[in-house]
């Protein structure tokens, strides 16, 4: 029996991936700039390594198996038979320019389910190599673990085609064991899990980050909300709603819920809200739509812990329209301009550094405390905005933007969805997260990102120089290679797809090549705090070639008062007689 191996990444690292460890936005068509759908995700994990996956499209002989394997250890779940033909996939998005990402919320703990093998990786990579719409995803996710079981906590999926963006929340149904009549084996009586899927309304947006946002929907009507016994209508175009037949009925087995179905809210049973949900994570989701929406100074309170307010609506209907830029930049987001930024109090040190070292939470004096959880944090693995044009061939209309590290450091290079290979510098295997690669993208801006946070406020004007005029000049490159693209496709789509190769490996090589120079530039002008004189990149010697005296800027007057205080009169110099 033939069986494929399916590495979700390549070291077998025996840790869980914390909470509270991604954020996800949700663009549909009319709120884009262009009409192109639009769906972020940032792999915020200690352990996960940035790189860029990459699946051929594959024919199976009859009897061919897949090997599942967990995405937070690395252990092996259990095998599956694959179908007869699997889609190609790069990073988070197929072929057909279906995107998904996620992220993680846990739920109620006794509901994980320990025998099912399909885990929440699995589930995403399983549905993007067998699905050519965001409605086949949800359909693939659900029938796999229902068959199969499922294994992970309490996720949300961002789920996205060129003409649709949809939300989806499972939860698993925990362990009921009892004996099997015929085999006489022990079974779980509840295999499976619970879900719900929406369709955000076009023009509006949505976003996540590690609580549930679904609560109320309505029930199974047959036209707009269907359940999981309705498959058969899930393609009719006003089907807004899909859920899991039992989602209602099996939260008032467990005693979840008493009330009438048309107050049942999915979060609020399978995720019940306390204020780390609010605080560490509806909080991102806020300060996105603020950057948006002129109305969420009103759900201000509610995100910063007082969950006793309203909650924040699902999706909202942006006061502008959104481009690919945007969602780049929102992905850099540390609470900037908010009471709660944290590069104006103490913990930034005297160069305003918006970062925190883990853990999220610490003690002093028997007391607990926390440090805000924002949307850019220094252990993001990657992160992509993964974008869809409805207007063009699926191999050319697929943009997806990589970046890796760091969002706040990094760059997001285009790499379209039908590229034949991945380039070196970011290729699967190119290192570790324990192993250094002068080669790989992973490391290359890990090192600038590190001497980055010596020096915050003095080095990210430089850093963002390049980072803008990359990104806008891949921004600006990009309709003349989809011109290029198309008219070569329209005779050979092969050469085409050989084109967007060339284009997107020389983009990714040529990137890595120009932070490897910034983090030397860096290096040299900043050492051993001192500013180098420069100009436009070049440091100025004198008319011998010697060095120009640098510059020593000191410390700002708001850390000169802090040291005062805290030492008095130990550092005075006396006054002079």
């Amino acid at each position: 029996m033939k069986k494929s191996v399916y590495f979700l990444f390549s070291l077998s690292l025996l840790f869980t991936i914390p909470s509270f460890a991604c954020t996800n936005y949700l663009v549909t068509k009319a709120a884009s700039v262009d009409g192109s759908t639009m769906i972020s995700y940032a792999v915020d994990s200690h352990i996960r390594y940035g790189e860029l996956y990459w699946r051929p499209a594959g024919d199976w002989p009859e009897g061919s198996m897949i090997t599942l394997y967990d995405r937070g250890t690395a252990k092996p779940l259990g095998q599956i038979p694959q179908p007869s033909h699997t889609y190609q996939v790069i990073g988070f998005m197929n072929e057909h320019q279906v995107a998904m990402g996620e992220t993680t919320f846990d739920g109620r703990s006794e509901l994980v389910d320990t025998t099912g093998i399909v885990d929440y990786g699995s589930l995403m990579f399983l549905a993007l190599q067998r699905s050519k719409t965001a409605r086949e995803a949800i359909q693939v996710i659900a029938e796999l673990v229902e068959k199969y079981g499922y294994a992970s906590s309490g996720e949300s999926f961002s789920i996205a085609d060129a003409n649709e963006v949809w939300i989806m929340e499972i939860i698993g149904k925990g362990n009921r064991m009892v004996t099997d009549k015929k085999t006489k084996k022990l079974i779980n009586a509840d295999k499976g899990a619970v879900w719900v899927a929406i369709r955000i309304p076009d023009g509006y947006i949505s976003a996540h980050a590690n609580h549930a946002r679904i609560t109320n929907f309505k029930p199974d009507d047959g036209k707009t909300s269907i359940s999981s016994k309705n498959f058969k209508l899930i393609n009719t175009p006003d089907v807004e709603v899909i859920y899991a037949h039992d989602v209602i009925s099996f939260a008032r087995e467990k005693g979840y819920f008493t009330g009438k179905d048309s107050e049942f809210s999915f979060s609020d049973v399978y995720a019940p809200l306390e204020f780390s949900a609010a605080r560490f994570c509806e909080l991102r989701v806020w300060s996105m739509f603020n950057h948006v929406s002129s109305e969420m100074h009103k759900y201000y309170d509610y995100a910063a812990g007082a969950i006793e307010n309203e909650r924040m609506p699902l999706y909202i209907k942006p006061d502008r329209k959104l481009s690919v830029n945007d969602l780049m930049n929102f992905k850099r987001d540390y609470l900037q301009g908010t009471a709660l930024d944290m590069s104006q109090d103490i913990g930034a040190g005297p160069f305003g550094l918006p970062y925190r070292w883990r853990p999220l939470t610490w003690k002093y004096e028997g007391k607990e405390y926390f440090n805000e959880r924002v949307t850019a944090t220094q252990q993001t693995g990657f992160s992509f905005i993964a974008q869809m044009r409805d207007w063009l061939p699926d191999h050319i209309g697929g943009i997806f933007w990589f970046g890796v590290d760091d969002a706040g450091s990094t760059v997001y290079m285009p790499f379209y969805c039908g590229i034949q290979s991945v380039p070196t510098c970011v290729a699967e295997g190119n290192g570790d997260i324990l192993t250094y690669s002068e080669t790989a993208a992973f490391w290359v801006f890990n090192r600038v990102a590190h001497f980055t946070y010596l020096f915050y406020n003095r080095v990210m004007p430089d850093l963002r120089q390049l980072q803008s005029e990359l990104e806008n000049q891949f921004i600006a490159e990009i309709p003349e290679v989809d011109r290029k693209a198309l008219e070569i496709y329209k005779s050979d789509p092969d050469r085409a797809r050989e084109h967007l190769t060339a284009y997107s490996g020389k983009t990714a090589e040529s990137t890595v090549s120009r932070w490897r120079k910034l983090g030397e530039f860096l290096l040299v002008k900043y050492l051993d705090g001192n500013v180098k004189q420069e100009k436009d990149g070049e440091f100025l010697r004198n008319p011998w070639g010697y060095p120009q005296p640098p510059s020593f800027p000191g410390y700002p007057d708001a850390w000169k008062q802090k040291v005062i205080e805290q030492t008095g009169e130990k550092l005075l110099t006396p006054a002079k007689k």
